[in-house]
């Protein structure tokens, strides 16, 4: 159910471009609508509200004597007249692999490289900020991992501070590239 307050993130986003950047703000929410649905690396369709599905994860490794950590990550692509943005939650088995959620969005919306690194470290924090409290409610370590680069002679650097503020002050622990595996690896891989 909707409420009337609007997401942190649509608040960050024009904060930084003034109206310019119409932020849908469905865009952003992780709701199941207009066909949004996380699935498996497998393609199996994840039926579950999305914290429902992780709660039930979470006490499944734990069951199994699994230590968790919880890296969450996007990574977005340009197609044609389109956006394409790929979220995961990747669940570390501290020592023993581990397994990812994936959503994938598109949009078609007209951005620059900046405007394009600011929405997906916002659909990565807005999924951190859903998880946060079932995580530490089961002593869950979690990280923010942003797809941007820290030199300076890439396009994503222009992106840098804004990220770091935006994740900082929400207050979760965050990893930009080359660290940042969940959204430049993992992410990558399915957008």
């Amino acid at each position: 159910m909707k409420t009337s307050v609007r997401h942190p993130a649509v608040n960050f986003i024009e904060s930084l471009h003034g109206n310019a950047l119409k932020v849908d703000e469905m865009s952003i929410s992780s709701g199941n609508s207009s066909g949004m649905y996380w699935r498996r690396l497998n393609g199996e369709r994840i039926d579950l509200p999305l914290l429902e599905a992780v709660e039930r994860t979470l006490k499944r490794e734990q069951a199994l004597g699994n230590q968790l950590k919880v890296c969450i990550g996007t990574d977005s692509q340009v197609r044609g007249d389109f956006v394409e943005f790929a979220t995961v939650i990747v669940f570390l088995r501290l020592g023993r692999g581990g397994f990812m959620f994936i959503r994938n969005e598109r949009i078609s919306q007209e951005m620059g490289i900046r405007e394009r690194m600011i929405l997906e470290v916002a659909r990565s924090v807005d999924i951190a900020y859903q998880l946060c409290d079932l995580l530490d409610r089961y002593h869950v370590e979690l990280e923010v991992h942003a797809d941007i680069n820290t030199d300076p002679h890439f396009k994503s650097n222009l992106a840098l501070k804004e990220a770091m503020g935006y994740i900082m002050g929400m207050g979760f622990a965050f990893k930009m590239k080359p660290d940042a595996f969940a959204s430049s690896s993992c992410a990558d891989k399915v957008v």
